[in-house]
């Protein structure tokens, strides 16, 4: 269930949470909420334009199942330089798309940067996040549950006992 803050106002979450882009066909992505970065990013490969004004690119949804792609073509918004951490720029290619967390949905613009070894595929900056959410760095997956092993191991333990008492 959503909650809310305690002012009443913006919804809370995690610093990582899964979203959804529904218009692209992706139910499940993680992402981070990154409060130090104005824009927000998604990691694709095979970007390529396709000289009508769209570019055409590969989603990988999820690190564990690199295979798993959805190919996505998208209008672009514009291009833009941004500012690495390290002081570095680089030109990115934005487009734009709806993001659900939990049950708020919103267009927002995404950068399209190629970074494998991201451990979330979808960075959210500040103008994605303002101002339906606030981060709690301390905490993850408010508004989405994280699939865990454990959680595995406990439901079928929970099972197992159950048919033992059946017996």
């Amino acid at each position: 269930m959503p909650q809310r803050a305690p002012d009443g106002g913006s919804r809370l979450i995690g610093w990582r949470e899964y979203v959804a882009l529904p218009e692209w066909g992706i139910v499940r992505i993680k992402a981070k909420a990154d409060t130090g970065a104005r824009s927000s990013a998604i990691d694709v490969s095979d970007l390529q334009r396709t000289g009508t004004g769209k570019v055409r690119f590969d989603v990988i949804a999820s690190r564990r199942q690199p295979a798993k792609r959805v190919r996505v073509e998208a209008e672009i918004l514009r291009e833009t330089t941004v500012r690495s951490s390290l002081g570095e720029t680089h030109t990115r290619i934005v487009v734009a798309t709806r993001l659900r967390i939990g049950t708020v949905e919103k267009v927002v613009e995404l950068g399209l940067v190629s970074r494998p070894m991201m451990r979330c595929r979808m960075l959210l900056g500040r103008t994605a996040l303002t101002p339906e959410f606030r981060v709690d760095p301390g905490r993850s997956f408010v508004l989405s549950r994280a699939r865990r092993r454990s959680d595995n191991r406990r439901a079928n333990a929970g099972r197992v006992r159950e048919q033992e008492g059946s017996v």
